[in-house]
């Protein structure tokens, strides 16, 4: 078997670890059975393109009722700004 090492929060341990002991399993074997549960529920496709900035957030650009039309390409708005 071709052996793999995984960082787990202190959480995700104490969960493992838990179910381990009630399913009297070692570590190893649990995450097997689950890694092998979610590869065989999963389909497989293509990698997905990495979204622009905008895609993330599509659904809220332009939700700033009132907003100058310019706000984002006009320096003169920005007067001030970062400065106490």
């Amino acid at each position: 078997m071709a052996l793999l090492t995984v960082k787990l929060t202190p959480e995700l341990e104490a969960q493992l670890l838990g179910r381990a002991s009630l399913e009297e399993l070692s570590k190893s074997e649990l995450v097997r059975r689950a890694l092998w549960a979610y590869l065989t529920q999963q389909p497989c496709s293509a990698p997905k393109q990495r979204l622009s900035a905008l895609d993330q957030v599509a659904d809220l650009a332009g939700i700033c009722a009132g907003a100058p039309a310019d706000l984002a390409s006009n320096s003169e708005h920005l007067a001030g700004f970062g400065e106490r």
